[in-house]
């Protein structure tokens, strides 16, 4: 199964930039599988598309709110529990995929704690209580463009194997 998108859709996502090249691709799967990365759509996708999905939820997750945030909001087991890791790494973003390796050690530590319901007030304590999230945060915001640009490259390297391509 893959997508179709047109040509002059993905042209100018590209030349907007690696952001919107990967988001055209990721709002195609999303559309597919019906906007949410549900059990049934992670039954129904391609390794890659959940892999490429899964990225920009981590990339938005992180920038807004760190792994705190990512934990709390149900996404741990996704990332840690799941092989995203071994597929960054296979993607050949090796160094990531050993990064999100050290952040699990944190999720296993701590997440129980931090996936707890909870007020508002109690959650934005989460920071300060558990402050080894916080290093990692700035590792990833740092390397945050370098990152997406590699899997940008991936993406564009094994377009075809993701989508087939509509001329106009």
């Amino acid at each position: 199964m893959k997508l179709k998108i047109k040509d002059s859709l993905l042209a100018a996502a590209a030349e907007e930039g690696m952001d919107a090249f990967i988001q055209v691709v990721v709002d195609a799967i999303k559309e597919y599988a019906g906007g949410e990365l549900t059990q049934d759509a992670l039954e129904h996708l391609p390794a890659d598309y959940i892999t490429l999905w899964g990225y920009v939820i981590l990339r938005d997750e992180l920038c807004d709110g760190g792994f705190i945030q990512l934990i709390h909001n149900g996404y741990g087991p996704f990332f840690f529990l799941n092989p995203f890791a071994k597929a960054m790494r296979l993607w050949g973003l090796k160094d990531f995929s050993k990064f999100l390796y050290r952040a699990r050690e944190l999720y296993e530590e701590h997440h129980e704690a931090i996936e707890k319901e909870m007020t508002d007030e109690e959650f934005m304590a989460l920071y300060e209580q558990y402050p080894d999230f916080d290093d990692l945060d700035d590792e990833f915001i740092s390397d945050e463009e370098q990152i997406t640009g590699a899997v940008a490259c991936y993406l564009d390297d094994h377009l075809l194997d993701f989508i087939d391509i509509i001329k106009e």
